[in-house]
């Protein structure tokens, strides 16, 4: 049977890193079409509506039904920041699915024996009555010498990525708690280098920053959060990523949902992003979403609020859930609409190129080209 295809009419298009005002886009089967279509199967009015790439959260944390959420709030594909195995298995399964998000995930992360987020399992588990397999143990690394059968135990459990944690509790009230210093970091970054694998490292000070910067890491996992507007360590460490190509998983919502939006913290983090923004380092929109808050799908719409509150335009931050994190996580087939790409597309109300909070009105999503039965307004 041949696919359907379904030719959006008159629809502003963001497709990734511009705005076309007016334009037709075909889905043809499981991927966007090229010029010169004819007869389509159906026919959607694109009248006063924008056309996204499938929006790509570049930060969360996978359990079950969070796939299924995600895609509900136009979320295409989340990228896991850890997920030990037996549960990355079963995500994987389940992401094969046209009903949920596509899958990317670190799998399991490197910290420290005791290091974080061994607390935040264990209290994940006490609250269960039978604690899944996705809150069980996982292994740990304390010298160097271990960075190179570490990563391949992860390359072998199937990682994409490898997230490194550097994060001694001191800004969370949890320190002194193990962590990852500048040597092993270093050692983990080279062996996952060596085997073709992307690194990011979980941060939380400058600190933790600089150590990170040191190791050569390819991205940070968090915006740090403990130096106030006009610090000058925050200037050195601008200009280190800047200078270092390093790309910024924002997460300003995860922060905020520790405490609040006027907190010192969250302050602290909006000034870093927009720092880092006029620096020309990379932002990517990440929430952190776990199984209590952010919530997968609806905590991306509010990262790109903050986002644009931390001094980005509406298009800049439509590009840090599509384009950008496709880009610096090695995923060409999608984050962008153009021809022969994948149809991972979200059709809104309104414009989101002028006021970002419009991407909150869903009127139709597809995932390879399949349309959601769903939405979060029914």
């Amino acid at each position: 049977m041949r696919p359907l295809r379904t030719l959006i009419r008159d629809v502003r298009v963001f497709d990734g890193f511009r705005t076309i005002p007016r334009a037709d886009v075909l889905i043809d089967g499981d991927r966007i079409s090229g010029p010169g279509f004819a007869g389509p199967d159906l026919l959607i009015d694109g009248t006063g509506r924008t056309l996204l790439p499938g929006l790509i959260d570049a930060h969360t944390h996978t359990f079950d039904g969070s796939l299924a959420h995600a895609l509900t709030y136009g979320v295409t594909t989340e990228l896991d920041m850890f997920c030990l195995p037996s549960n990355l298995a079963r995500q994987r399964k389940l992401a094969e699915r046209d009903d949920v998000a596509d899958l990317r995930s670190a799998g399991v992360l490197a910290t420290a024996p005791g290091g974080h987020p061994t607390a935040v399992m264990t209290a994940m588990a006490a609250t269960m009555e039978e604690p899944s397999d996705a809150v069980g143990r996982f292994d740990t690394i304390e010298d160097p010498s271990q960075a190179g059968e570490f990563v391949a135990a992860r390359l072998a459990e199937g990682s994409d990525y490898l997230k490194i944690v550097i994060d001694d509790g001191s800004l969370s009230g949890t320190s002194p708690t193990p962590t990852i210093g500048r040597e092993l970091a270093t050692a983990l970054v080279d062996a996952a280098r060596a085997v073709g694998l992307r690194t990011v490292a979980h941060v939380a000070t400058a600190r933790d920053t600089a150590i990170a910067l040191d190791a050569g890491i390819d991205g940070l996992a968090h915006v740090w959060s403990d130096k106030v507007p006009g610090d000058p360590d925050n200037a050195e460490l601008v200009h280190r990523a800047a200078t270092q190509g390093v790309f910024v998983i924002s997460t300003l919502v995860y922060i905020e949902s520790l405490g609040g939006t006027d907190t010192p913290r969250s302050a602290n983090a909006e000034y870093v992003a927009n720092a880092l923004h006029r620096a020309g380092v990379p932002l990517l929109a990440g929430t952190d979403a776990n199984p209590y808050a952010p919530l997968h799908g609806d905590g991306l719409h509010r990262e790109l609020e903050l986002l644009t509150r931390a001094g980005l335009t509406p298009p800049q931050a439509l590009t840090a859930t599509t384009s950008a994190p496709a880009r610096h996580f090695g995923l060409p087939d999608r984050g962008r609409i153009a021809p022969g790409l994948r149809a991972d597309l979200v059709l809104v109300e309104g414009d989101p190129t002028r006021d970002i909070t419009a991407t909150r009105e869903i009127a139709a999503i597809w995932r390879r080209g399949e349309r959601l039965s769903r939405t979060p307004m029914g």
